[in-house]
Parts: structure tokens; sequence; C-alpha cells
């Protein structure tokens, strides 16, 4: 267990310590962030702040669990560097999207077809490696079952199942990447759902089909792949978004950009399908579906009636055009994050409990 305080610990003080850094090298570059006219007015003095933030998160996380690696002699599982490679494979698709907006001077930033090309490559890569390269249990990192608190019903099949995976991604990075519309909202809202994995992880491996033999019963094991790892995984993580969100709260000195949030996204969901949790994940991160849902609504309406339901999506804005203050946004939106990860928790153990 000492791995998960060392991850989390380390991811922290590398963010916290190193993000000021990174904030003076891109102000001096000038790669400041670019706010819409359409917005929010409050967000206007918001212009220039520097962005591609996640660059620091990513660096925490990938350093605190290589660090994490040597200070206890454990080695790397497959599952852990699976999701790193997910969160780092978005966040080079998020960056090569941000360098483009700030730099080429081009609002959009990737061309759509580009950005979707550079997802879809990381996320068939993730999802094949997956379902490759067996333990001594027979077990991949990834299931082609569907899976909730555990695996149910009968087998996808890989084709439906890199399909799934992909679509996990795409919605998971989509929806940190609709969060992140105030100051410290999508990065709190991780920490949140980070944790919850920790905890889920640790749970797992104590819990795990391995130890079937101690276990008072076998038949409420987890058939997970390398539970304690994924833990550690997240609970680096979680300290390198606390540690970030010291930086990033309002007022924020600097922002993720589409390199940190495309990232999260790619973690979350990464998690999820490695921890057999891939439904949960819509409860986890509720505040990410509610958001999600908030625009698909807005778009939905506006096409067939011609009418907005909301002030401006996503949800945060409408909020805020209701005069609601940002930070007030922010804090009760977390309040909203929070219960959803205990609920999901809550569903999670009541799972197992009902096994047992």
């Amino acid at each position: 267990m000492r791995q998960i305080l060392f991850a989390g610990v380390i991811g922290m003080f590398l963010t916290v310590v190193g993000t000021p850094l990174l904030i003076k090298l891109l102000a001096r570059k000038g790669y400041g962030q670019f706010i819409r006219d359409d917005g929010p007015r409050g967000h206007l003095g918001k212009k220039g702040t520097p962005t591609m933030g996640g660059i620091s998160f990513i660096l925490a996380t990938l350093i605190a669990y290589a660090l994490t690696k040597v200070l206890t002699g454990q080695s790397p599982s497959l599952s852990g560097v699976l999701v790193l490679f997910l969160m780092a494979g978005m966040g080079l698709v998020g960056y090569l999207d941000d360098y483009i907006k700030i730099v080429k001077r081009r609002s959009l930033g990737l061309r759509a077809k580009a950005k979707m090309a550079g997802q879809l490559i990381v996320g068939i890569a993730f999802a094949v490696l997956a379902l490759q390269f067996k333990d001594a249990r027979g077990l991949a990192p990834a299931s082609t079952k569907l899976s909730f608190v555990t695996d149910f019903g009968w087998s996808i099949g890989p084709v439906l199942f890199v399909v799934w995976a992909l679509f996990m991604i795409l919605a998971m990075s989509n929806g940190v990447n609709l969060t992140d519309g105030l100051d410290g909202l999508a990065t709190g809202a991780a920490v949140m759902v980070f944790g919850a994995y920790t905890f889920i992880g640790v749970w797992q491996f104590q819990e795990s089909c391995a130890n079937a033999q101690t276990l008072t019963n076998p038949n409420a094991c987890f058939e997970v792949r390398d539970p304690l790892d994924l833990a550690v995984v997240a609970s680096a993580l979680m300290g390198a978004c606390f540690g970030f969100l010291w930086w990033n709260t309002s007022p924020a000195k600097i922002f993720m950009g589409d390199t940190g949030s495309l990232a999260l996204g790619g973690a979350l969901a990464g998690l999820a399908i490695c921890s057999r949790t891939e439904f949960l994940i819509a409860l986890l991160g509720g505040l990410f579906v509610l958001i999600t849902l908030s625009v698909v609504i807005q778009v939905g309406s506006f096409r067939l009636t011609g009418k907005r339901v909301f002030r401006m999506a996503p949800l945060q804005h409408h909020f805020e055009l209701k005069g609601w203050s940002e930070v007030l946004v922010v804090v009760r939106f977390w309040i909203i994050q929070g219960m959803c990860v205990i609920v999901g928790l809550g569903i999670f153990y009541a799972g197992w409990a009902a096994d047992k």
C-alpha cells in the first residue's frame, strides 16, 4: 500500500512545485487562452491566461508512477502502463490542438478530421493491446464482456469491444473537455473520481480472485488483472490533479487546455475499462455526463424546434448567465460530483455485498 501513498504524494508535490515553472514558460512564450466573445462577459478578463497546463499533471503522473516503482522495488503492470499510455496519447492529441490554436492562431485548432483521427489511433491501440498479454490466470487487462461493478453477460467479441472502448474514450474525453469551462471545475471533479478509483483498486486487490483460498466467500471475488497497480495510477493522477488545482482554482493562473482535458478523459475511460467498471463510470463521473447531456439537449432542441432549453451550454454557463458567480457554480457543481461519487461507491460496495 506504500505505492499508493508514494504515488499520490509525489504527484501532488511535482505539480505544486512544477506548475509555476510551466506558467512562467508559457507566459514568456505568449501561449495564452483564447476567449470566445459570445461567452459570459466575466470570462473576457481571462484572455491571455497561460493554457496547456495539462502538461504539468501528465508529466507529474508519469514521473510519480515511475518513481514509486523505483522506491518500492515493484515492477510496472501492463494494466497500469496501458492507462498511462492512453492518458499520454490523448494528451498529445490535445496538445497539438492547443498548439495550433495558440501558436498558429487558428481558433478551431486541429481540423475535426485530424483531431478525430488522432483520438481513434490512440484509442484503437489501447483497446487492441488491452486484450493481449494474458497473465498466468488467463486475464488480459481488459475483458470483452460488458461490466458494471464486475463483468456481466456474454462476450461481445474483440471487434465490438474496440468500438465500445472507443465510445467510452471519446465520451469521457469530450465530457471532461466540456466541463473545463470554469476555474478548477474539471480538475476538482476529476480529483474526486480518481480518489474513487484508488479506493476501488484497493478493494478489488483485497477481494481478488487470485486470493480466493483466503477469502470467506470466493464467489464474491473480483476478476481484475492488476487492481493494485490501477490504484497506484489513480492515486498518482489524484495527487497530480490536486496539486494542479492549487494553481487552477479561481482566479486561475493556468488552464489545463485540451492537453489536460483529453488526457483526463482518457485516463478515466482507461481505469473504467481495466477495472471492469465500464457502466459505473457514468455514475462516478456523473458531473461530466450531466454537462455533456446539457449540450446534447441544447443542440437537439435548437435543431428540432429552433428554441434553446438553456441560456447557454454547457450547463455551467447557463447558471453564470442566471447571475451565479463563477465560484458559486464551481462549488455547487463539486457538491453534485461528490454526491455522484458517493452513490457510485455505494453501488459498487452493494454489488459486492450482494454476492456475499
